[in-house]
């Protein structure tokens, strides 16, 4: 076999060849893109004599990319390695502190050679899932933004326009923004006429009880408040114009990013089962798809699974101290969406409410109790993806009781 540790970076790679017995077969700086993978593959052909491509093995320290992609389409194992378990696994032979890009290739090379059973391999997934997952990302990263632009706007109003805050609840609502592009000032917003705020309010798609909010948000515009210099608030009117401008693009791209990510995965085979789950809606369904995959053989067992979403507890002993804790390493996308799934389901699964409670009655907290329904939703998922069998409450929440663990 032929093992190859792959220390990457934006513009090149650093890559060391072993045998099975650990020797240095070849040591290179290859350029990232087309002409390094050709590179690569031309060192493996040198080595490799007559041996099939899956006896190469590959350690690198990220799992997607062109470059990763193009390692799996030749056949070989790859291995993504955690770069915290990459540098521990260095801190074994090197106590120095030393560290350069050839020793980290030399590192991820030793370590699948000799450790890559406790690693897991690069699953295989569709380019469906594929496709999936990176809208599925670029989805949640945008209404990240979102959020932070939001942020910023609150902050930058409660300095000059606490009226607008006043007005709207939601910052990023297609009201607030409607409105804040004609009323970027305290001046221009106590100026609006009632039907000029209807008529935004109309363009930006309200349909119902549209005489009564503007009433209500001219109501609140005009109301007294402290107001900044002059010059200071003209500045400020042109800062919230920028950030209304943003934010009203980005809701945009959100809604149109969202049917997309919809439309690619209504197509996926295992769909109808995740829409089958308790509480996963077409975007928290293909967010767990997206990073959970679809090779069917990547996850071993449900706890394997389990192990991968984050929601299994971890446990700690030592000597007569034993303590199971919230695993913190895990996919926080993936863990964030198996969180909020657990949430909505407390309201329409009766089993998921049965044994939400009797953690809650075990003295667990709100969150320990919500882990746990999230790490028995997992499992659940598992079975019905394992069996291709749709989410069924009464085969998913037996009358036994059910057995309980801790993660603080």
């Amino acid at each position: 076999m032929l093992f190859i540790g792959d220390d990457w970076a934006e513009a090149h790679h650093d890559v060391e060849l072993q045998d099975s017995d650990g020797c240095r077969l070849a040591r290179r700086r290859l350029p990232e893109g087309v002409a390094g993978i050709a590179a690569l593959h031309a060192l493996v052909a040198d080595h490799l004599g007559e041996a099939e491509p899956d006896t190469v093995v590959v350690g690198i320290e990220t799992d997607r990319g062109p470059w990763v992609q193009a390692l799996l389409a030749a056949g070989y194992q790859v291995y993504a390695i955690n770069p915290l378990s990459a540098a521990r696994y260095r801190e074994r032979h090197v106590t120095s502190g030393a560290k350069s890009d050839p020793g980290d290739a030399k590192v991820l090379a030793d370590l699948v050679r000799t450790d890559r059973q406790h690693h897991r391999p690069i699953a295989g997934d569709t380019e469906l899932a594929e496709a999936i997952k990176a809208l599925a990302r670029a989805h949640q990263n945008l209404i990240w933004t979102r959020q932070r632009q939001t942020a910023q706007l609150r902050s930058t109003l409660r300095e000059f326009y606490p009226g607008a805050l006043a007005a709207f609840d939601e910052l990023a609502g297609r009201d607030a923004l409607a409105v804040l592009e004609m009323a970027s000032t305290p001046a221009k917003g106590r100026a609006l006429s009632k039907s000029k705020i209807a008529s935004a309010l109309r363009r930006a798609g309200r349909q119902r009880n549209i005489e009564a909010r503007a009433e209500h948000i001219q109501t609140v515009l005009r109301q007294p408040q402290l107001a900044a210099a002059p010059m200071v608030e003209a500045a400020f009117g042109h800062t919230v114009t920028a950030m209304v401008a943003v934010l009203a693009q980005l809701v945009t791209q959100i809604e149109l990013l969202e049917q997309e990510l919809n439309a690619h995965f209504e197509r996926h085979p295992d769909a109808e089962i995740l829409y089958s789950q308790p509480e996963l809606g077409p975007v928290l369904a293909a967010r767990v798809l997206a990073e959970f995959g679809d090779d069917p053989t990547r996850y071993a067992d449900t706890k394997a699974r389990r192990n991968y979403a984050g929601t299994s507890p971890i446990t700690r002993a030592s000597g007569t101290r034993r303590v199971v804790l919230a695993r913190v390493a895990g996919n926080k996308r993936l863990r964030d969406a198996l969180y909020l799934q657990a949430f909505a389901a407390l309201s329409r699964s009766p089993g998921a409410r049965a044994y939400y409670d009797t953690h809650r009655d075990r003295g667990h907290t709100h969150h320990q109790a919500l882990r746990a329904l999230a790490n028995r939703l997992v499992g659940i998922l598992h079975g019905c993806l394992r069996h291709r069998q749709p989410y069924d409450e009464t085969t998913a929440w037996p009358t036994t009781e059910p057995q309980l663990t801790i993660a603080a």
